[in-house]
């Protein structure tokens, strides 16, 4: 596959990005993006731990289309794999709609008014 981009630095994409990283052979390039440019240098020093697979991280507003487009285009990543808010999923897939790449998804939409997430 060669490379990945990962949207979300929390808990579960902490997790994605360590298996990614992990897995050289399928992920040589990974970027991690999150709105808490510390929560991806955290991950990112996580991974290393265990990984010599480069990860490059951004700041990224995932509700801005616009923005996610600009990354994507700029990473040229085979897949971005969604591990932010269940309510940043339409924004994250149209921007990967936007730039044609390849979109994973792991969580349910839901709107932000009416979100039953903790």
């Amino acid at each position: 596959m060669d490379s990945v981009l990962i949207i979300g630095a929390g808990a579960a994409g902490s997790v994605t990005a360590q298996k990614c990283a992990m897995n050289r052979d399928v992920f040589r390039r990974i970027h991690l993006a999150s709105r808490r440019l510390e929560s991806c240098v955290k991950v990112r020093k996580q991974c290393l731990k265990h990984s010599k697979t480069p990860i490059d991280i951004s700041e990224l507003d995932a509700d801005n289309v616009a923005a996610v487009t600009a990354l994507i285009e700029k990473v040229e990543p085979h897949l971005v794999i969604n591990m932010a808010l269940p309510y940043q999923d339409l924004p994250i897939m149209d921007a990967c709609l936007e730039a044609g790449v390849h979109y994973m998804d792991t969580a349910n939409y839901e709107p932000r008014d009416e979100a039953k997430f903790s």
